[in-house]
């Protein structure tokens, strides 16, 4: 059933930002749940162990009042999600959802949820994202659990997986999200490459002119970054001046051509920074970068292979001078 219901569950809010392979795994973690008219799928109060998906028919949300009868919160729309603070903050039912027909809905249990999460990572992150992102009417229908959802969506996801000074993902996200393309069956013969860089002499700009200026020329080296790769690349920062991009589905001769825009760019950028450690004064600065390329699975299929071998890379590429671009082999 859940193969028929395949093209509105993809188009749903909740499984909109996934590409076909990745649906094809969430699907396998979904059941569906008919409903007939008047019944409930949970009620107020109710602990929970799984969230919906609403797919076809009429749902309301109803809250009890003091004098016991039932007021309409709202009508649940075609392809909403409902149920998801009681599997993620284990928060009870904030309303009743009942049936007004018969209806078709998909569930996904708590436990599915954080093997999901644990599993395939980047899918995990991507549900949660849709789920912090939704309107803001949900915000005013729901209870007070959705303004903690956004203030746990806004930090403690993004912290988790993202550099904090330069807004790129970390090192923990860029593997994981490796590890996940080489052991899903369906991705791990489809070609990636992997940029290695850092920048060049940065340390002498700490010396010269202060960490501060150091994090300025860090920060600029990100922006220029982000500003070359595709939506769905991967951007992360390593440690200190250490940077590494995932491109899916890119070839030799594409990976080239991203990495000497990367590179072109930050050796063109001017950087204000103070004039020397501690000074209102300020001075234009420019840095370069030395860049390694490998590509799975023809010079890898692990994701200890896939680094090691960029890394090498870029050891090439700094021995042969700087400020160049060099492919493994």
């Amino acid at each position: 059933m859940i193969q028929a219901l395949s093209k509105e569950l993809s188009e749903t809010p909740l499984f909109s930002g996934l590409d076909e392979d990745e649906f094809k795994i969430i699907s396998g973690f979904l059941l569906p749940v008919p409903v007939k008219k008047g019944d409930s799928i949970f009620k107020e109060g109710d602990s929970g162990e799984a969230m919906f998906v609403f797919l076809s028919g009429a749902m309301g949300a109803y809250c009890k009042q003091s004098d016991e009868t039932q007021r309409l919160l709202f009508n649940v729309k075609l392809g909403d999600f409902f149920g998801e603070m009681s599997i993620i903050a284990h928060e009870p039912r904030s309303a009743t959802i009942s049936a007004g027909e018969d209806s078709i809905l998909v569930m996904l249990r708590e436990t599915d949820f954080y093997n999901i999460i644990s599993e395939h990572p980047v899918i995990g992150f991507k549900i949660l994202r849709a789920i912090s992102s939704v309107q803001t009417r949900w915000l005013n229908q729901a209870s007070k659990s959705y303004s903690d959802l956004i203030r746990w969506g806004e930090t403690a996801r993004r912290r988790a997986i993202t550099d904090e000074m330069t807004g790129l993902y970390n090192r923990r996200f860029l593997e994981d999200t490796i590890k996940e393309r080489f052991n899903n069956s369906s991705m791990k013969l489809r070609i990636m490459a992997i940029l290695m860089m850092d920048l060049d002499k940065i340390h002498s700009i700490n010396n010269n002119y202060g960490t501060k200026a150091g994090d300025l020329v860090i920060i600029s080296a990100a922006h220029i970054i982000s500003s070359c790769l595709r939506p769905g690349d991967i951007p992360a920062r390593l440690s200190g001046d250490e940077f590494s991009v995932l491109l899916p589905d890119t070839d030799e001769e594409n990976a080239i051509r991203v990495a000497e825009q990367i590179r072109e760019g930050i050796e063109k950028r001017q950087v204000e920074v103070p004039a020397s450690p501690g000074s209102d004064d300020t001075i234009f600065i420019s840095t370069r970068t030395s860049i390694g390329i490998a590509l799975a699975p023809y010079h890898a299929i692990t994701t200890e292979e896939l680094l090691e071998t960029s890394d090498t890379a870029l050891r090439k590429a700094k021995e042969l001078g700087r400020n160049r671009v060099e492919v493994y082999g």
